[in-house]
This record gives structure tokens, sequence and C-alpha cells, in this order.
């Protein structure tokens, strides 16, 4: 499965749109998080565990919009994009989206 977030693939014609697919996952911060996001805060620098968490949450959306497209037959996803929303505090949402396509 090829992903991207351009519009075409070179070398590749695009005969078919399969149409909107899309990936989200909502996650919450724990209170150990919160613990150490406290101290980062204080000392200042790179937080961690949320950068971890942030990164875990694209993986699934990613993950979860690629099975949508596998189910109906996609060559490719195209012009892919991640976008994230606060739910309630301390909480959001991931979502990945892109048109699922097909190859000649």
């Amino acid at each position: 499965m090829i992903i991207t977030t351009t519009e075409k693939v070179p070398n590749k014609e695009i005969v078919e749109i399969l149409g909107l697919v899309r990936g989200s996952t909502v996650r919450a911060k724990n209170i150990g998080q919160d613990i150490f996001a406290g101290f980062k805060n204080i000392v200042g620098g790179e937080i961690e565990e949320y950068t971890k968490l942030q990164a875990q949450s694209r993986e699934q959306a990613l993950q979860r919009m690629i099975q949508e497209a596998e189910g109906l037959g996609a060559d490719a996803i195209v012009c892919v994009r991640i976008t994230t929303s606060m739910i309630m505090q301390g909480a959001s949402e991931l979502m990945a989206y892109g048109t699922a396509v097909k190859f000649a």
C-alpha cells in the first residue's frame, strides 16, 4: 500500500477513485504522564511521555485508515492528512484521512 500526501504517485496512473478513507483514535493522558510532564514543564525540554503518546496515536490512526483502504481493494492512499482536535480536557482525537485509489 502506497501512502502519500501528494495527489499523484510517480510512474503510476490512477484509474479509479474508491473514496475517502479514514482512521482515528481518541487518547487521554494519564496521571503518571502528567506528573512527569509537570516536572518537565518546570525545568523545560521535550515532554517525552506526550511525544510517545502522540506517536502511538498517529500510528494507530494511520493503520486504521490503511485497513479501511485495504477493505476497498485500494492500491494506494493519496492526499493523506492528519488532524487533531481536543475532545475534552486531557483527551484528544487524532484522525488520518485520504483518498483510496486503484492503479492501472
